[in-house]
């Protein structure tokens, strides 16, 4: 038995054939790994963006929702650890499906190791912009307020806030330091075997003294993912 870690599928981007082929090459990998999987670990960002009301959910991607309630169904522990693109979470995934939600970073020994994990949003050395922001858009006072919007607004606002923090991201300035890889390296001085981010879209296995940073990368270009087996951790990808 395994545990696998992936992270920043955005299922939801772009044009909607092509998100089809990324939903279809996700639930090819997820079917492969399925009956090893003692656990499954999604790092953040599944959604290009998420919103729930009380009775509304996105329309899209329910093969994802069913294969992720097959796994919880068999007896398989699937933690989901929202990221910077799908914080609109309640309480859909843990009530109906049966996950493990994780609003923000948490650790977790597995096989006798200590891991951190974290989606990796909020950890650049100087995006103090951004980690205010953060707690304001998850603030569950603005969520709760957010919900008095009709459903179709409200997804199409959640929609057009993850474009916004995509071109962000990616014309920000962030310096010569990774903040991430300094963050990790931090926690494994204080005692972490594993630290486990995604965020970057870039596949990354750094060694740090005893311990190890793996960047999970993405799906939308590299199909990666890490596994660990019998206690060690390792970065893949998977071939379609």
């Amino acid at each position: 038995m395994a545990h696998y870690f992936f992270s920043d599928v955005h299922l939801g981007y772009g044009e909607r054939p092509a998100d089809k082929v990324r939903e279809k090459r996700l639930l090819q990998f997820l079917s492969s790994i399925q009956p090893s999987a003692e656990s499954l670990f999604i790092v953040g960002d599944l959604f290009d963006y998420w919103f729930e009301y009380k009775t509304v959910i996105p329309k899209y991607h329910v093969r994802t929702l069913a294969k992720i309630a097959e796994f919880v169904d068999r007896g398989c522990a699937v933690h989901y650890c929202i990221g910077n693109h799908d914080f609109g979470h309640a309480n859909y995934f843990h009530d109906e499906i049966g996950v493990i939600m994780h609003e923000d970073d948490f650790p977790i020994t597995l096989d006798g190791k200590k891991f951190y994990i974290s989606h990796g949003d909020g950890k650049a050395a100087n995006d103090l912009g951004y980690r205010i922001l953060k707690k304001i858009l998850r603030s569950k006072l603005n969520l709760k307020i957010f919900t008095f919007l009709h459903p179709t607004i409200g997804i199409g606002v959640a929609a057009w806030s993850s474009r916004q923090s995509r071109e962000y991201t990616g014309q920000k300035d962030y310096g010569p330091k990774d903040g991430m890889i300094e963050f990790a390296k931090q926690k494994i001085h204080e005692g972490y075997d594993y630290v486990v981010m995604g965020h970057r879209h870039k596949p990354l296995e750094i060694t740090e003294g005893n311990g190890t940073y793996v960047n999970l990368g993405d799906w939308i270009h590299h199909c990666s993912y890490a596994v660990c087996e019998k206690g060690v951790l390792t970065l893949r990808k998977f071939e379609k």
